[in-house]
């Protein structure tokens, strides 16, 4: 017997968070009856509905995708703006994005319907290493690096070591380009970090994460991810939670 919640997500219906979502909303039935409580258990055979629409099972499908500005890392969006979803359909398995992208932002996204997947790379404890080529308001100086590689404080949590690298600085327009690495994935991390030490967010694009690139692809394109890449990616982040873990241990966490 499996969580409802997992059972959900291994379906392709949605990723488990989403899952935990629909039932706290009372929109999951199972064999007939609804279940809101957390952590109800299901067995092969029964019948569950969303909506009441009985989910089906899906092959396990991965792609990468060059993310263009103007579109909403979700399967929907209840001011009708385009979403990420709506440039895969032309495949028959129903997709949903790992992860997030802001409107105005462009670069790497994963898509699958392995909510086990998506998941591993979304938890908390084990994001992949990421790279952000980034725009930022104003000539950032050397200390104010320094202070955001080390880590700061964002919401009372200090931020996990990230590298920096400036790659251009327009004096005519104050603005600082660089190339940031960092493994943590907080809501919108990147632009409230600059944010806290006096600089704006004008452009961010996620170039790399956990070793794949978008490397000869165009905004609106994707490809399908190889099954190795697949399985390193799952490695990687299994390493990256435990390396993560034992990081915070030694830092007093």
């Amino acid at each position: 017997m499996e969580r409802l919640q997992k059972v959900i997500a291994k379906s392709g219906y949605s990723s488990r968070r989403k899952a935990e979502e629909l039932i706290a909303k009372g929109k999951v039935t199972v064999n007939g009856e609804t279940v809101t409580e957390m952590g109800t258990k299901v067995k092969k055979g029964d019948v569950i509905q969303i909506d009441g629409k009985t989910i089906e099972f899906e092959n396990k499908v991965y792609y990468v995708l060059y993310k263009p500005k103007g579109m909403i890392s979700s399967a929907s969006d209840e001011l009708g703006r385009p979403c990420v979803v709506d440039l895969f359909n032309e495949i028959e398995e129903r997709v949903y994005p790992v992860g997030r992208l802001d409107y105005d932002s462009t670069g790497l996204l994963f898509m699958t319907n392995d909510g086990d997947f998506a998941n591993l790379i979304m938890h908390p404890s084990s994001h992949l290493e990421k790279v952000y080529d980034i725009t930022v308001r104003g000539i950032v100086t050397g200390e104010t690096l320094h202070q955001l590689e080390k880590g700061i404080y964002l919401d009372g949590a200090k931020t996990l070591p990230c590298k920096i690298k400036v790659t251009a600085k327009n004096m005519e327009h104050k603005n600082t380009r660089m190339l940031i690495r960092l493994v943590e994935g907080k809501n919108r991390q990147v632009r409230r970090m600059f944010e806290a030490v006096g600089h704006d967010l004008i452009r961010l694009h996620r170039a790399a994460c956990g070793g794949i690139n978008l490397k000869g692809m165009t905004p609106g394109e994707y490809r399908i991810l190889k099954p190795q890449e697949v399985k390193d990616l799952r490695r990687l982040a299994e390493e990256a939670k435990e390396k993560n873990k034992n990081f915070r241990q030694k830092r007093g966490k």
